[in-house]
């Protein structure tokens, strides 16, 4: 069967979806949206651009969105962005569990302690997606955004979160993710990465040296519910000038405590809390 031609003027995410049963004024609707969302500000031009569409029909998109706050634009600049419906929209994702609430105070004193950013993440189609974040007042930091994601084998958090998936578990996600090399010191080696599960479980957080971003450390700890499942991480991440070798072990220790403490607030037992 030949392959199916792109109609020109439609973007190229127009043929990924999953089901011909879509509507396609919608899908239009949501390819604007993810792409403004991704982008400091675009003009209606750059839009039109990028998703292959004509100024009038993206145009209309705009102010449909607009309409009901999803999007807005600059008077001056011209400039379309995210509106604040859009926000509204996407924090009720996050309500959905309490452990976003909960973990604010305690990720601001987290924060304070170490002097260094910390960080809240959750498990996401076998990635580690960041859903709030506590900046250090340090010029030089980490930065996650919300809804930032990074993979689980080269994360603090995904490392965190995979100690505390059974083997069977990890073994599966290995078989469906490539475990991607992004620093020399990333752990490409399935059986080397199972190596590191079984420390983590022994010492009860997860260290991410260099793994992910040249000059960049993080130590994380999983947060547990009552079932002592694992639905989120919290960390702390900055630069290597910073976590040293001498404030990595009193770094540990306030997340852990941090960990502990936002697991006992969800109902985890002091048995199963004390494990992290």
């Amino acid at each position: 069967m030949p392959p199916k031609i792109r109609a020109r003027g439609r973007p190229k995410s127009f043929y990924k979806k999953a089901s011909q049963n879509t509507i396609q004024s919608v899908d239009r609707a949501l390819d604007v949206l993810e792409l403004l969302a991704s982008k400091d500000g675009m003009t209606l031009s750059e839009v039109s651009a990028e998703l292959r569409q004509s100024p009038a029909t993206i145009y209309r998109v705009l102010t449909t969105l607009q309409a009901h706050g999803m999007i807005e634009v600059s008077a001056t600049s011209q400039l379309w962005n995210i509106g604040p419906n859009a926000f509204q929209i996407g924090y009720s994702f996050l309500r959905r569990s309490s452990v976003v609430e909960r973990s604010r105070p305690i990720m601001r004193d987290l924060m304070v302690e170490t002097g260094e950013t910390a960080n809240l993440g959750i498990e996401k189609s076998d990635m580690v997606m960041f859903v709030s974040q506590v900046e250090t007042h340090e010029t030089i930091r980490a930065f996650f955004p919300p809804g930032t994601q990074s993979p689980l084998h080269a994360s603090g958090i995904g490392k965190a979160l995979l100690a505390h998936y059974s083997t069977d578990r990890i073994r599966r996600l290995l078989q469906n993710n490539t475990l991607e090399k992004f620093t020399d010191k990333t752990i490409t080696d399935p059986e080397e990465l199972l190596k590191e599960m079984a420390k983590i479980r022994t010492h009860g957080y997860a260290f991410d040296d260099e793994e992910k971003n040249q000059g960049m450390r993080c130590i994380a700890a999983p947060i547990l519910n009552f079932f002592g499942e694992a639905v989120a991480g919290i960390s702390v991440s900055g630069p290597t000038h910073r976590m040293t070798s001498e404030r990595i072990q009193d770094i540990t220790k306030a997340v852990k405590k941090a960990a502990f403490t936002l697991s006992q607030n969800l109902g985890a037992s002091p048995d199963d809390a004390s494990t992290f």
